[in-house]
C-alpha cells in the first residue's frame, strides 16, 4: 500500500564540514557533529537522498521533516537562541527545496523561549508557513500551559496551523539507567504536554491549531479515563468551566508510533479514528523502519485510513 505522508522524520541541517561556533562544530578526526559535548552519530540525520530513498523503497509518497532533539540546545538563550532558530529553519528549508515535491520542513519552534517561539511563529507564517515543530518538554519548569504561551497559541490558531509536539530530554535523573530517558521519559514528556493542553484551556480556547502528539501521544491514551475522573470528581486546581477532557483529547492528532496493534486501537479509541496519521521517527530504531512489516497486524481499514485517508486531511488544512 502507498503511504501518502510521514508527518515525522528527522533530519539535520548541518553539512558535513561546515563551519560552526558557539557549541556546535563537526569532529574532522571522526567526521561526527559535536553539539554541545555531544556527538551526534547518526548518520542518515545528514545525508537527505538516504531518505528519499528510503521513502523510495517504502513507498511513501511525502514526508514533513523536523530537527531531532540533539539539536534543540533548549539550554540557549537570548540572541544566541534566536541565531541557532535561524540558523535551523533556514537549513530545514534549504533541504526540503531540494526535493519540494516529496519534502516539507517543518520550522522549529524553541518552546523554552515562548516569547521568541512566537516571534518566529509570526515571521515564518508572513512568509507563507503553516506547519511546525516544537519540543513537548525537556526543560525543567517548562510548562505550555503558562500565560507567557498565549501570543505564541493566537499566532498558531489564527494561520490553522498544524504543530507537531516531539519530546525532548526528560530532566528527571531517575530516567537515566535502561535506557529509560527514551523508553519511558520520551512518552511521559509528551503525556504531559497533552494534561497542560487539556487542563489549561489551550485546546478549548484555541480549536483551529492542528496539535499532533509525537509517539502516539505517549501515555495519554491509557490516561484518559483518569483525566475524565478528575474532572468529574472537581479535584482541586481543575478549571471546571472548560469542556470535559475527552471532548478535547479528540482535537488531539498523534501519529503511529505505537509498537503495539492494541495501543493503535486504544488510541482510535481516544483520539477518533480519524485523527491518526502515519509517522516513523526516521532514522531512529525506536520509530517504524520497516513499517509495512511493523503495522502489518492493522486491519486494511485501519491501514487505510492512517496511511493514505487521514494525512490527505491534514494536507489540505493549513494547506501553505
Amino acid at each position: 500500500m502507498t503511504i501518502r505522508l510521514d508527518i515525522h522524520a528527522h533530519l539535520a541541517p548541518i553539512p558535513p564540514r561546515a563551519r560552526m561556533t558557539d557549541g556546535v562544530a563537526w569532529d574532522n578526526g571522526q567526521n561526527v557533529l559535536v553539539i554541545d559535548g555531544h556527538p551526534v552519530g547518526m548518520r542518515p540525520l545528514f545525508d537527505p537522498p538516504a531518505l528519499i530513498r528510503w521513502m523510495d523503497d517504502n513507498q511513501v509518497q511525502n514526508t514533513w521533516i523536523s530537527i531531532p532533539p540533539p539539536l534543540y540546545r533548549q539550554q540557549l538563550e537570548g540572541a544566541v537562541a534566536e541565531a541557532w532558530s535561524d540558523t535551523i529553519n533556514e537549513g530545514l528549508q534549504t533541504i526540503a527545496a531540494g526535493d519540494a515535491d516529496r519534502l516539507l520542513a517543518l520550522v522549529h519552534l524553541p518552546m523554552e523561549l515562548p516569547a521568541l517561539a512566537a516571534a518566529i511563529a509570526r515571521k515564518w507564517i508572513a512568509r507563507g508557513h503553516t506547519r511546525f515543530s516544537a519540543p513537548a518538554g525537556g526543560t525543567k519548569g517548562q510548562m505550555i500551559s503558562d500565560p507567557a504561551y498565549t501570543p505564541l497559541w493566537d499566532t498558531l490558531n489564527e494561520a490553522g496551523a498544524f504543530l507537531l509536539l516531539h519530546p525532548g530530554d526528560s530532566p528527571d535523573p531517575r530516567v537515566s539507567p535502561f535506557y529509560l530517558a527514551n523508553l519511558l521519559g520520551n512518552p511521559y514528556e509528551t503525556t504531559l504536554a497533552a494534561c497542560h493542553l487539556v487542563y489549561g484551556g489551550i485546546l478549548a480556547s484555541h480549536p483551529d491549531i492542528l496539535f499532533c502528539l509525537a509517539h502516539g501521544g505517549g501515555m495519554t491514551a491509557v490516561l484518559a479515563g483518569r483525566l475524565a475522573q478528575g474532572f468529574i470528581t472537581k479535584r482541586p486546581g481543575l478549571d471546571m468551566s472548560l469542556p470535559p477532557p475527552r471532548d478535547l483529547l479528540k482535537r488531539l492528532w498523534v501519529d503511529t508510533i505505537l509498537h503495539d496493534d492494541g495501543a493503535v486501537g486504544l488510541a482510535e479509541q481516544i483520539f477518533g479514528p480519524d485523527h491518526i496519521v502515519f509517522g516513523t521517527d526516521w532514522p531512529f530504531p525506536m520509530g517504524l523502519m520497516t513499517p509495512h512489516t511493523q503495522l502489518a497486524g492493522l486491519s486494511p481499514a485501519q491501514q487505510d485510513r492512517m496511511l493514505r485517508t487521514n494525512p490527505e486531511t491534514l494536507l489540505t488544512k493549513g494547506a501553505r
